[in-house]
């Protein structure tokens, strides 16, 4: 569910990060740093999905007698 999400971060942040050549201060925000952070968080959505997604596969069976 949420790795749609931290792609979708991750390559705005890297688009911000590496691709955009123009004024990295707008409005008085970094886009650098928005970017790194960006990149962050879509990395930690991405590890987060997979934990999610394997806790939630975890099935315990239980035999009554």
């Amino acid at each position: 569910m949420y790795i749609g999400a931290g792609i979708f971060l991750l390559l705005i942040g890297l688009i911000i990060v590496f691709a955009y050549n123009g004024d990295m201060m707008i409005a008085g925000l970094d886009l650098g740093a928005i970017g790194w952070i960006a990149i962050v968080l879509g990395v930690l959505a991405i590890i987060l999905s997979f934990v999610f997604d394997r806790r939630r596969k975890t099935v315990v069976h239980e035999d009554r007698f």
